[in-house]
């Protein structure tokens, strides 16, 4: 799962790392969701997800790693829990000119008891440190919080290669632990 507020780049990093045409619910923003559909930060913005973004990326003969990008507004979250089924692992993106947009989607995964990693999405020079976005979103040290640019496939692909070492030793810790 790909995950955060509005307009944080979940769409376009999906795009960017799959291996196939993703499929893709984007649909242009109307005036008549103007007021509902706050765009905050990225007014450039004019097209919105409204179901789910899916792209495929295959790790190997056998493995395969399925993307979901979840659509960021509030109006749609209801659909974030069934997404949320049978997901090993998320990824939150983040955009730091509007990171109070992040909590809904680290709460929700926390709630589902979900694995996370956090990457800063670099549209735009940040405007926070790491450490400082850490902070401000009260996450725990444990935690990977890294760097990326949604636009591009390797950089997103790192992120996921995070995300896939976070699962990792996560599951290791749990088969070490008596």
């Amino acid at each position: 799962m790909v995950v955060g507020g509005f307009g944080v780049g979940k769409t376009t990093m999906v795009r960017a790392v799959s291996e196939i045409r993703p499929l893709s619910t984007e649909e242009v923003m109307t005036q008549a969701g103007a007021t509902v559909d706050v765009n905050n930060g990225a007014y450039a913005k004019t097209t919105t997800t409204v179901a789910f973004d899916f792209g495929r990326i295959s790790l190997d003969e056998q493995m395969v790693l399925y993307l979901f990008g979840a659509p960021g507004q509030e109006r749609f979250w209801f659909l974030w829990d069934s997404l949320f089924a049978g997901t090993l692992g998320a990824v939150v993106l983040v955009d730091t000119r509007r990171l109070a947009d992040s909590w809904y989607a680290i709460d929700r995964l926390e709630h589902h008891g979900t694995p996370f990693i956090v990457a800063r999405n670099n549209f735009e020079p940040p405007v926070h440190d790491l450490s400082a976005v850490r902070g401000a979103l009260d996450l725990s040290p444990d935690v990977p919080l890294i760097d990326c640019d949604a636009r591009n496939r390797d950089s997103a692909k790192q992120v996921l290669i995070t995300l896939v070492n976070h699962l990792y030793a996560l599951s290791t810790a749990r088969e070490n632990t008596p």
